[in-house]
């Protein structure tokens, strides 16, 4: 690109999460010369986490493009069905909903990935790819200089290149020293996870049961095994996280209805704050917001990170294009279009989880109407089911990146 100073990267990433790391990888198969800014975790060494990941049918193609699906089956499980069961005991009730990926002509939603294993497969693909890995923590990016953008680390070094992708999690330092405002909404609530073995077959079926403080959600693993997301009130989370593995493996059955038979071998609970939180602007002064930079959400309908992967996947496709028609890949056009589109795609996504999970906390009864009130229509109407299942699981073209698109993903454009 004429007139441009040379940085020392075209590209640089802080924040190595599995959203950071797709984005470099992505970037880096471009012939873009990228570096990623890992922070204090080490992303190539497996680590226990109790989170898995439901990626929904865009996310399980990226995974595919990168040749990573493949290698992660074996740990993963099919979402081949989502139940919803309203089981908060008030006066509005709804029926139970049970959503088959069959009935859109898929074969499952999507697939349910541990953390633990997905990251590491992540890390050792952009390495193969070229990125560069810089054991450093990212500290902020100083002021603009001939359209190159500069990132301080914590070791006082300096790094440059056109563009800086921020990935570097819900307190990103790079977007507070970009002045870049994160709107936040607090939720008194916290979320438990675990793994657990079971008697009873899943069915391939992740069922999410809606309580009082906030829904209960078991999402099948291989075998007779699943994971375990339990929103709860912090001094019930408390009380939960004091209880024995076989007191926790009854509480599960008992939660669950004995819908998946007897409970055993619970692993340690983790627990993690509940927010909403979302950039006012997803990209400006050569800076991108991927990931929990970008926006983080309570973890409901499995779209944080299948969100978070749309960031990146998109970061990477319009930095590419401009790169390879030799126009400024961290110029305004760029930051202007990611804006826009990542825009249309997140807010109202974080405006319905809200709303959900509003209405589940509340006792006001006009909400527990509109919930119990939308979730009849899901139930009974099959246009209504088929939105739910189209744009909440498998969203439009217009928010999703090309290799991420669903034509691509079912060999017919």
């Amino acid at each position: 690109m004429s007139g441009m100073e040379q940085g020392d990267y075209d590209v640089i990433v802080a924040g190595a999460g599995p959203a950071g790391l797709a984005a470099a990888a992505l970037c880096a198969e471009q012939g873009l010369r990228t570096a990623i800014v890992t922070g204090p975790v080490n992303p190539f060494e497996k680590r226990h986490d109790p989170r898995t990941i439901a990626l929904m049918r865009p996310s399980v193609k990226l995974l595919e493009h990168l040749e990573l699906f493949e290698p992660l089956k074996p740990v993963s499980n099919p979402l081949r069905k989502l139940r919803l069961v309203d089981d908060t005991g008030g006066i509005f009730t709804a029926p139970t909903v049970t959503f088959n990926a069959r009935e859109a002509g898929w074969d499952a939603f999507g697939w349910n990935i541990p953390l633990e294993d997905l990251h590491p497969a992540l890390a050792e693909k952009a390495k193969e790819l070229g990125v560069e890995f810089i054991r450093d923590s990212a500290t902020g990016v100083g002021p603009e200089r001939k359209r190159i953008a500069r990132l301080k680390l914590e070791s006082g070094d300096e790094l440059s290149a056109p563009v800086v992708i921020a990935a570097d999690g819900r307190n990103s330092r790079v977007r507070g020293s970009a002045s870049m405002v994160m709107l936040r909404h607090d939720y008194d609530q916290v979320a438990l996870g675990c793994f657990f073995d079971h008697s009873a077959p899943h069915d391939d079926m992740s069922t999410e049961y809606h309580k009082p403080q906030g829904p209960f959600t078991t999402v099948p693993m291989p075998g007779r095994r699943s994971s375990l997301v339990w929103m709860v009130k912090p001094e019930k989370a408390r009380e939960i996280m004091q209880l024995r593995p076989e007191q926790l493996a009854r509480r599960i059955q008992i939660e669950s209805h004995g819908d998946l038979g007897r409970i055993s071998s619970p692993t340690e609970l983790k627990s993690f704050p509940m927010q909403t939180m979302v950039a006012h602007d997803f990209a400006k002064d050569r800076v991108i917001l991927v990931g929990e930079a970008a926006h983080a959400v309570p973890p409901i309908g499995a779209q944080g990170l299948n969100m978070s992967l749309r960031d990146a996947a998109l970061a990477a496709e319009l930095i590419g294009d401009a790169f390879a028609f030799g126009d400024d890949w961290g110029g305004e056009k760029v930051m202007h279009e990611y804006d826009r589109i990542r825009r249309r795609d997140v807010f109202p996504r974080k405006m319905a989880i809200h709303v959900v999970n509003t209405a589940l906390l509340s006792n006001f009864l006009p909400y527990q109407m509109v919930r119990a009130g939308a979730i009849t229509l899901a139930a009974k109407v099959p246009f209504i089911r088929d939105i739910i299942m189209r744009q909440g699981l498998a969203p439009s073209n217009e928010h999703v990146p090309r290799i991420m698109r669903e034509e691509e993903m079912a060999g017919a454009a």
